[in-house]
This record gives structure tokens, sequence and C-alpha cells, in this order.
């Protein structure tokens, strides 16, 4: 029987048959399903199943064969007609194929799944948790395990998913369209778990666009493979409320937070199984006691949201709600945080809402338009990444970032966020030249909807996550960064001090014969140092590109580099702010960091690295101890200087106190390989200042040139202050001592 033979005994036309089955039909629920016949008395019922042999309906309830579809179409088309069925029921579709004969639900006899409040919310822009029923959800229907696929596309033609339990087939779950917000649906039944997916899309003008993953997709196939997963809801048991009922006061300024900044692909690998990355559960088991070991309180992952290529390290994401598939599963991302928090670590991971890549599987060009970012390439396109830009404008795109943020907070247990590049949302005019920038209503640079986005997702970060932090990676000085919302700031709680480790890399990469004439570029900081609440940051960024390694941006011979190196961490662990330090730096990495090899652990052999480390621990150890070192740390009272000007010799000094008074720190550094002998320094106090720590001891590597544990005041003013002591400052070190009281 030919095609035409075929359709001719069907309720529709030949122009609709075609238009189903070679996928160009894009009201596909008002034909596939269970319908009122128009075309006369009862119902009728359509399947399309490509490759069945016949078709028969089977009735839920009894499991009896209701009806034997006809086949309308040779490419697997089938209809039923019923005129005496006036009601609808629950069915079950038996088809036979060439090598099997199966019973399967029918995908087009489900009504909407989706809630009119929801979807009003995300077309407002202020729906927080989007992904609880966008992308690929596990669900139940009338009785029946599926997943619900949903996507935002306002300005597709058609929608299809596709995947494994398709054949990758887009003429087979054509979606329902939401004309009203874009939204498109379809219930899949009996997809498994960690199924492959994709959306296949035809644009306005009727071009079949590259698959593209799912923008909401909560795993990915290993890159460069470029697929969704279904991950199906997770059962796992947490075993952290104690942390999260205590980590809003271990995250406020007047704690002491030391950051270990992590890359988990290059931390440690497996170099006795091809190189390979560690898991998330491997990073538990090694990665957690090493941070515990190091007494370092919160480690920060870079952006763990899957990324196609590795040497973006993270910073081009393309799958914003999944976590990278190259360590492991979403359940084995939380089992790691899980254990953080049961070693009171505190995990922030950083999150890149100012670009995304233009991989042609991402979020560009969605729909075929600028869905997700701005049309116009002077607000659209970075030109120093070659990224696309957010449309902070569309309500759509701020609900899936403002959800995004809340998804690693509830879904991960996510301590904060470190927000990437915000100068370059802030600023429409951001590494831009004249003409290349469009300006604000008022004829300005400001950026108002992206401030106003990074307003709302603090505010609603803070609403639903008290404990939760927020930190910005801002270089300029926009005003207010870390100020509450309501006092006209950005909400951020803390922000990333870019030009105090600009000024104090440059001073401490100088010839001690020369740092004499930049004094100042280590005293600047302190100028600005209260006007927000500072991250001291020495990052990847500062390992890269040419940079060297911390340990080979010193000067001098090797034990004068590492004298420099231990030194300039007792002045950052001394200096007010909360302390930031990327993987490698805590021993001395000889290499500039590469994000496709292991760090250099087998240097902790020599005893100038085993020295730094031992350093870095104890400075860790010592500014949790010290009150004075953290308490005020982000407020002036705590803060005082001793001596800033002596720039004859390079030497600094200055005093931190604590919230009641009681805890007095003095902080010396000597920047020049001289020995300072009997250097008087001003105190306030009378009695005994032990020496806590010195980054000269021989236990760290150092001369141990030092005041055998401790000093007395003596009743001479000096610096300012009413007493004074005589010290011993070793060459190219920094000491704390902690005035012990009255005795």
């Amino acid at each position: 029987m030919s095609k035409t033979d075929l359709s001719d005994q069907s309720t529709l036309d030949e122009s609709k048959i075609s238009a189903i089955t070679s996928g160009k039909f894009t009201d596909i629920f008002s034909v596939l399903g269970l319908h009122d016949n128009v075309a006369g008395k009862g119902l009728v019922l359509r399947a399309f199943l490509p490759g069945a042999l016949d078709v028969s309906v089977v009735d839920r309830k009894n499991g009896r064969v209701i009806a034997k579809m006809l086949q309308i179409s040779e490419d697997g088309l089938f209809e039923s007609v019923m005129p005496r069925r006036k009601n609808r029921f629950d069915y079950r579709l038996k088809a036979r194929f060439a090598d099997a004969e199966l019973e399967v639900e029918d995908p087009y006899r489900f009504s909407s799944a989706l809630s009119a409040d929801d979807v009003y919310l995300f077309g407002e822009g202020t729906q927080e948790r989007t992904y609880q029923w966008m992308g690929a959800r596990q669900r139940t229907i009338d009785g029946i395990d599926g997943v619900l696929f949903v996507l935002w596309a306002p300005s597709a033609q058609r929608v299809s998913v596709v995947g494994e339990f398709n054949h990758w087939d887009g003429r087979r779950h054509v979606m329902r369209k939401h004309p009203a917000s874009g939204i498109w649906e379809i219930f899949v039944p009996a997809v498994a778990n960690f199924a492959h997916y994709k959306y296949e899309i035809v644009d306005e003008q009727g071009n079949l666009l590259p698959l593209k993953s799912d923008p909401y997709a909560r795993s990915m196939q290993h890159p460069p493979e470029t697929a969704s997963r279904v991950v199906y809801e997770s059962s796992y048991t947490w075993a952290d409320q104690q942390w999260l009922d205590e980590r809003e006061s271990l995250q406020k300024p007047d704690k002491p937070i030391a950051v270990y900044e992590v890359h988990a692909g290059s931390w440690r690998r497996k170099h006795e199984d091809g190189n390979r990355y560690l898991s998330y559960r491997e990073m538990a088991d090694e990665l957690i006691p090493y941070v515990v070991e190091m007494g370092f309180t919160h480690l920060q992952l870079m952006p763990i949201s899957e990324y196609p290529f590795d040497g973006s390290w993270g910073y081009q994401p393309i799958g914003m709600f999944a976590p990278s598939i190259r360590f492991g599963t979403p359940d084995e991302l939380r089992y790691l945080i899980d254990r953080c928090h049961q070693h009171n670590i505190g995990v922030l991971v950083d999150w890149v809402p100012g670009h995304f890549p233009t991989d042609a599987h991402g979020l560009g060009k969605l729909d075929g338009s600028c869905l997700y970012e701005h049309e116009d390439v002077r607000k659209g396109f970075h030109p120093d990444w070659n990224t696309l830009i957010y449309n902070y404008g569309r309500a759509e795109v701020i609900s899936f970032l403002l959800s995004n943020a809340l998804y690693w907070l509830d879904e991960f247990h996510i301590d904060g966020l470190r927000v990437d590049a915000v100068a370059s949302m802030l600023y429409l005019d951001y590494s831009r030249k004249e003409g290349e920038w469009i300006p604000n209503v008022h004829g300005g640079r400001e950026n108002l909807e992206a401030i106003d986005f990074l307003k709302s997702v603090n505010s609603r970060v803070k609403s639903n996550y008290p404990g939760a932090v927020m930190i910005a990676e801002e270089s300029t000085a926009w005003p207010g960064v870390s100020q509450p919302v309501e006092q006209g700031g950005l909400g951020f709680d803390y922000k990333w001090n870019m030009g105090w480790m600009n000024d104090t890399l440059a001073y401490m990469g100088r010839d001690p014969v020369y740092r004499q004439h930049h004094h100042d570029q280590m005293t600047f900081g302190l100028v600005y140092a209260f006007s927000e609440k500072f991250v001291l940051p020495l990052s990847h960024d500062e390992v890269v590109h040419g940079k060297g390694s911390l340990i080979e941006q010193m000067p001098g011979d090797d034990w004068q580099k590492f004298a420099n190196l231990r030194a300039y961490f007792g002045f950052m662990w001394g200096h007010p702010g909360k302390k930031l330090l990327f993987m490698g730096g805590e021993f001395a990495q000889r290499r500039e960091w590469n994000h496709d090899q292991s760090l250099e652990w087998h240097l902790l052999e020599h005893g100038s690295h085993y020295g730094v480390k031992a350093l870095v621990r104890d400075l860790n150890r010592v500014y949790k101890e010290i009150p004075a070192l953290h308490e005020l740390d982000c407020d002036g009272a705590g803060f005082e200087w001793i001596q800033s000007d002596n720039y004859q010799q390079s030497v600094y000094a200055w005093l931190r106190k604590g919230t009641r008074g009681e805890s007095v720190a003095l902080v010396v550094a000597n920047l020049t390989p001289e020995v300072r002998s009997d250097y008087r320094v001003g105190v306030p106090h009378p009695g005994h200042y032990s020496e806590r720590l010195n980054t000269d001891s021989e236990g760290y590597g150092g001369s141990n040139v030092g005041n055998w544990g401790g000093l007395e005041a003596e009743s001479e003013p000096c610096n300012g202050q009413p007493y004074s002591v005589l010290i011993t400052v070793p060459p190219l070190a920094t000491l704390i001592f902690e005035w012990d009281g009255v005795r």
C-alpha cells in the first residue's frame, strides 16, 4: 500500500501527516495523543512510532487491547478512530517492531505539568528556584515515572528533546509550547538515570540549529563530548547540620578566615593511573586532611560548573547547574562538601555570572535569537575573553542566574560564592575603546542592569541563607561593594583587595637595595583598608601567564628568595584583612602553575620548601589563636601604625587590637637582608610580649635570629607610645608578638 493510500484513510490531510513525520509540525500536542474526533463522532488517538510494524491501544486498568491502530504513514504514524468512546481514558501502546514487542507510555497523553505561578515569576525575573522545574526533572505523573523536560526558547518554531531514549530522533518527542512564556515542555516516561540528551531546535526562520545542551542540565558528558545527562533526585543523606547551624557566626568579619584556593584538576593527580584527576571522593580523602593539617578555615574551588575547555580553568562555564563530570557525579560532590563541613572547613566556589562561551552547543543563540546574551555586541560580547555577556535587562535571564546562585547553596550546602570579574559587569566600557560601548540612560558608563542584578542576588542569598557569604573579585574603586544594599552598597560580604596584592607583590619583587624608594607600596593599602571588608588574595592569577611562581617572583639568591617569601607571608597574615592563598604557594612551588600537571609535591623533601609549608601552617594557627589578628580585621579600630615611615631601613611596625582591648599583637617586618639589633619599637602597655612567630626561625629554614621567646616592655616612650621594647629584628623577616598582660 502506498503512502498516499495510507493517508487517504486518515482524519488528517497529507500535508499534516508529512509535517508530523518530517518533524516540521509545531503544535504537535494538538494532533498526537487522544483527542475529540473533529471529523466525526467519538475520540481519535494518534501515535508516532518510527519503525513499528503495528500498534495496538491497551486499557491501562485491565490490560485489554481496545483497538488496533491504523498505520497512516510508512514513516510510523498510526491512528485509531473510536466513534463509541466519549470519555478520555488511560492507555498504553503495544508496539511490535522487527526484533521486539513493547508496551510503551505515550508522552502525548499527559497534560501540562507546569505551575502558572512558576511561569509567571520566571517571566518577572523573581523565580529563585527555576532549576526545580526547568531542565530535566524526575517526575511521577498519573502514576507513571519519567522525566519532565522544560526549556525556555521563545523564538523557536519547534523544539524536540533528543537522546538515547529515542535514538536522537527529533521527530519523536516534539515538545509543547506555551506561547505566552516561550517555554516548551514534554514528559517522557521511563527515561533512565544519567541518560544523555540534548535539544533539537528549529529557529524562527525554519533553520535547524546545532544540537543544544540543556541550560539547566544538572550533569553533562565528559568534555569534549557535549550531551546533557539526566540526573534523578538525590538521595544523599547529609551529616553537616551542626556546621550549618554554626556557620553564620564562623564567617563573620570578626572571625579568622584563611582560604586555600584549589584547582580541582591539578592539586594532585594520579600519575600511576594515566595522570588522571582526583575524583571528588578522592579529594575528600586526600585534600581535606591536608587543609586541616595546614589550618585553613576554608577551601575555595575554582569554577566547577561544567566547562568545555580545560585551559579556561572553568571560567568559561557552559553548564551552570552541572558540577563538572571530570571529578564525579553531583552526589560525589555532595560527599566532598559534607566531609569538609564535618571537619569544620567551609567551602566556597567560584561563580561566573559575567559571561559565557560561544560554543555551538551552549547558550549562545540558543533558539536562533540572542536569548541569554545582548543582541548588540557593544553590550553582549567581551573582547578580552571572546565570550558573550548575559542580558541583565531580561527578566528570564535574571531568574536563571538568581536560581543558579541559590542552587549551589540549596543542593550542595556551599558556604559562599566568590563572584568572578565583577568589574566587567559594573562598567559598560570595561576593556572597550571609545565608540565600542553604549552609555546608560543617564549617559554614564555604569551598567545599571548588572548593578541591579548584583544587588538582587546578594539580597536574595542573604534572605535565604544568612550564614552564606558573597565575595566580589572587583578590581576598581567602585564604592560600597561590601556595604549592605539597604545602605546603598552592592551587598557583598567581602571584596578581594586587588590593589594591596598588586602593590605588595611589586614591592617584594624589587631588590632590597631599591625598596627604600618604594616604601609606600607596602603602606598604601592601609589608606583604604577599612573602606571595604577585604580579603587579601594571592590567587591563581598571580602565578600564571609568565609571572612565575611566588618564590620565583622574589629577588636574590635562593636563601633570599625563601626569606623574602616567608617575610611576605608574615606581613600578609599580620595585615588587616582575611587571607587567601592559591595552592602550591604554601610550600613555595618552583614552577609557574600549570593546570595540566599536579603540584610539585616532591619539593617537600627539601628543607626550604618544607619550612615554608610549616610557616603557613603556623601562621594560620597564630591567626586563629590571637584575637587581635582577626577580630577587627575589617575595622580601623583594630589597627595602629607604630612605624610606617622608616624607609631608609625598610622596617614596618604596627599594632593589631582585639575587640575588648585585652588582645594586642605587635607586628614588625624587616624587608632588607640586614639584622637590626637593639631596634626600639613603641608599645602601648607594660609587661611581657611573647614572640609568637618569627619567619626567620630555623624550623622554617631561616637563620634563627630572634628574641629568645619574648621581651619585657620598658618605661621608655617611643613612637608615640608610653612604653617600648628593644627587638632584634632578623634579616628579611616578619615577627609577631603577643602582649601577655601585666604580670
